[in-house]
């Protein structure tokens, strides 16, 4: 078997390849180009062809300035144009392309892509500015406004590219915030920042935009309204606030605190006790229990239908503590289905003074008050 040569394996790559591929001369003849491309342009696919006359009239300025740069440069260009196929129809390409090392030739190749053709980024653009409130604006490298358009600029009282030519920097450069962000995006950072000006909330954004060497070449500016999300977050705020007190206020009107008689607390329990109510009911008890030096403090589960199986541990260790502060844990009115329940569980509630009601409870506190010696307390009544 044969070996193939370089020129043999040259012309079965571009005979099968099917990229638009073709090699042309520095002033941007075609000297070899690939089966694809031939049928893609027809006869302007054949060597000798010059590319700029299969360019669309209004790209071939910017085609012409990259292609001077391929022929002093080895960096690669990259450009969308508009290319004449072969029945006359011009189709957007995007065109790769590099000098050969020994800079006698220019390798490259066009890829039909999904590129939007160049006035439709501008028209974009254009109906952003003019229905977002929003202000779009572009500077130079060195901090020239090139570009100043949008609907917010109305809202700040600025005219439609009333500052372009003048510096960001001697506008702004003394504003506190504004002008070490704008420093920051022309040393390259992309900028990120909220601020409030005459009225209005804005977010802004300052991007640095670089050409295909790296090099900086723009500062892009985008600030919107946002005033109206900031209203709608501080209204949830407020609303968020208002219900968290209104369910303070619930749950203390639900375990409400009384004092029915001198040195006497009580209080009244209501509905499902669980866990999680008793353990609030524990902290605000103690805590009264405390604050009004009281004697006695009476738990009511008259109006208590049902209970969790954690409840009888937090009644025991709430009538202890209720001792461990000098007062004594009552517990009043248990249902005969909650009762129930608790020995279902399994609960002992032999160490806690219970009654059968409020009624009772309050009695009990009177006699041991009333009593000149204080007697023991009879665990149940």
């Amino acid at each position: 078997m044969g070996v193939d040569t370089p020129s043999a394996l040259l012309d079965s790559f571009f005979s099968t390849c099917p990229e638009l591929l073709f090699v042309a001369t520095l002033d941007a003849k075609l000297q070899l180009s690939s089966a694809a491309m031939r049928r893609h342009l027809g006869a302007g696919g054949e060597p000798g062809v010059h590319l700029l006359d299969l360019i669309h009239p209004e790209d071939k300025p910017v085609f012409e300035t990259a292609w001077a740069r391929l022929s002093s440069s080895t960096t690669p260009e990259r450009l969308d144009v508009r290319l004449r196929d072969t029945h006359g129809v011009f189709t957007m390409v995007r065109c790769h392309a590099a000098r050969t090392e020994d800079g006698t030739a220019i390798h490259g190749a066009f890829r039909l892509e999904a590129v939007c053709p160049p006035r439709t980024k501008e028209l974009l653009l254009d109906a952003m500015a003019e229905n977002l409130p929003a202000a779009i604006w572009g500077c130079s490298g060195d901090g020239t406004l090139v570009y100043q358009e949008g609907k917010a600029l109305e809202m700040l009282g600025v005219k439609r590219g009333e500052f372009v030519g003048q510096n960001l920097l001697d506008l702004y450069g003394n504003v506190e915030g504004l002008g070490e962000y704008v420093r920051r995006a022309l040393a390259g950072e992309s900028i990120h920042y909220l601020t409030y000006l005459q009225g209005f909330h804005w977010e802004n954004w300052l991007i640095p935009i670089f050409d295909a060497h790296g090099e900086r070449v723009m500062i892009l500016g985008f600030t919107i309204d946002i005033t109206r999300v900031r209203k709608a977050e501080e209204e949830l705020r407020l609303r968020l606030t208002e219900i968290e007190h209104q369910q303070e206020v619930i749950r203390r009107l639900s375990t409400p605190i009384i004092e029915v008689w001198d040195g006497v607390l009580t209080l009244p329990m209501l509905g499902v006790l669980d866990s999680t109510r008793t353990a609030e009911v524990m902290d605000n008890l103690l805590d009264r229990v405390a604050q009004s030096q009281a004697r006695y403090a009476i738990l009511d589960l008259t109006g208590v239908e049902v209970v969790d199986t954690g409840v009888a541990g937090y009644l025991l260790r709430l009538v202890n503590a209720i001792r461990l502060l000098g007062a004594e844990g009552i517990v009043a009115g248990i249902r005969p289905t909650v009762a129930q329940t608790m020995i279902t569980l399994g609960a002992d509630l032999s160490q806690i003074v219970t009654h059968r009601n409020l009624r009772a409870a309050l009695s009990h506190c009177i006699r041991q008050m009333s009593s000149p010696s204080p007697s023991t307390p009879r665990p149940h009544d």
